[in-house]
């Protein structure tokens, strides 16, 4: 049995909790940034007519879907982190393991919100204020949508998802 094999998990584990965290603390940062900057209701322009800072509390996912349920939105969300760890567990792939760190990050970002700052059970509001004129977010959803576009180029290009990539196998002493 090759020891290098043992390491590969720790290595991939160790990646996705660095990933995890550290874009987890920039979500959280970001929005407790916009709670005290933007309280008073006021929109601050970035890049006129791209982008501006407007704080909302967003009860549904992504453009308001499902404002009525967000209970379920979030028991949806706690599914699919579960979901992602066991995905990012099983994968053999450093690429799809940090693909997977960014999308558990998104979700568990914005599951925090509707935790934290729910009345009732799980009906938190997530804290938007990233304007872009159709649509507001926040860096959570950058995150999933930086992962889901980083799965779909992944599924293109048929990086598998059971074996590790040349440079895995380099950068972690070897091939098995």
């Amino acid at each position: 049995m090759n020891m290098v094999h043992h390491g590969r998990p720790r290595i991939r584990v160790a990646v996705f909790a660095c990933v995890t965290v550290i874009a987890l603390v920039a979500d959280q940062l970001t929005k407790l940034w916009a709670l005290s900057a933007l309280a008073d209701g006021r929109t601050v322009r970035v890049i006129p007519g791209l982008l501006s800072f407007t704080l909302v509390r967003n009860p549904g996912a992504s453009l308001g879907f499902g404002s009525g349920a967000t209970w379920m939105i979030s028991l949806l969300a706690v599914a699919a982190c579960v979901a992602l760890v066991v995905l990012a567990w099983r994968t053999r792939s450093m690429a799809w393991s940090v693909a997977f760190a960014f999308a558990f990050a998104g979700a568990f970002g914005n599951l925090i919100d509707r935790v934290v700052y729910a009345e009732g059970f799980l009906d938190g509001k997530v804290v938007d204020f990233l304007n872009y004129g159709w649509s507001v977010g926040n860096v959570a959803d950058i995150f999933l949508m930086v992962a889901g576009i980083a799965i779909v180029i992944m599924i293109l290009l048929n990086v598998p998802f059971d074996a590790p990539h040349a440079s895995d196998s380099d950068a972690e002493g070897g091939v098995a």
